[in-house]
């Protein structure tokens, strides 16, 4: 079910802000991040979302403070994540919506042969359709079409789901212009718990933007924070517009716990 969200002026509105003065005094914290759409800006080309430097920078000093925990959790391949965000000493990082965290994974015989099986049939697929672009990852490949024709690459994404994504053992989601075929189920709000878990977190603060971020908002709890940057239909509480406003939430969480738990 939809939560009405609160729509903030400036980035940050009152129950936004009275939000974030709850978090500044948990005991152990942890804020979790979406990478594209959050903290680096949708751009044509995958290889080229970088980071806004300020997100990066709020990001560093919430890392620094105690009993303050950073992640990054994306449907991006572990390997990209980490060098684009360049955070891999300082958070941590949970690539393909929940399958890669970065103390390692391989996947099973039986997946990796899958993984295979849907290689060797998306690829004519995609390359038929100019301007759309298959990205394969270690349980996973995605399907992305932002640079094709729209209706060319709607069409391209009901094939892939009615035929290779209908396959047994293969789970489908779909995001902004891409679907992901993965050979290992899992999501963000399976990850999510397991960070929760692994940093003994009293609360969260989560922040994503795409339909494969509700899994994470879905799992939020009593006294955590799900902010949705961006426009659409949303489980979480809080809004704001941009990766410039979500930047705002984090600085001044940065700012205010810095004072209640020191350095």
């Amino acid at each position: 079910m939809t939560r009405p969200t609160q729509q903030p002026t400036n980035g940050i509105n009152g129950p936004l802000r009275d939000a974030i003065g709850r978090l500044t005094g948990v005991e152990t914290l942890l804020i979790a991040s979406d990478y594209d759409g959050v903290l680096a800006p949708i751009v044509n080309d995958p290889a080229a979302a970088f980071p806004l430097p300020s997100a990066i920078d709020a990001l560093q000093e919430l890392a620094t403070l105690p009993r303050t925990s950073i992640a990054l959790l994306s449907g991006r391949a572990l390997v990209d994540l980490a060098r684009l965000s360049g955070l891999g000493g300082e958070a941590l990082l949970v690539g393909t919506h929940g399958v890669e965290f970065d103390d390692g994974f391989a996947i099973p015989p039986e997946a990796a042969a899958l993984r295979a099986q849907l290689l060797d049939e998306l690829r004519p697929m995609v390359t038929a359709v100019p301007g759309a672009a298959l990205e394969e990852k270690i349980a996973s490949v995605a399907v992305h079409v932002r640079n094709a024709d729209p209706d060319a690459g709607e069409k391209l994404l009901g094939g892939v789901a009615d035929g290779p994504g209908s396959w047994p053992g293969v789970h489908s989601t779909a995001g902004k212009k891409v679907l992901e075929l993965a050979v290992v189920k899992t999501s963000k709000g399976t990850a999510l718990d397991v960070l929760r878990d692994r940093t003994g977190a009293d609360a969260v603060l989560f922040a994503g933007d795409d339909v494969t971020d509700e899994k994470a908002f879905a799992v939020l709890r009593p006294g955590d924070v799900g902010i949705k940057v961006g426009p659409g239909e949303t489980a979480a509480e809080y809004r704001v517009d941009d990766p410039e406003q979500i930047v705002g939430v984090f600085a001044l969480l940065a700012e205010e716990r810095r004072l209640h738990v020191g350095t």
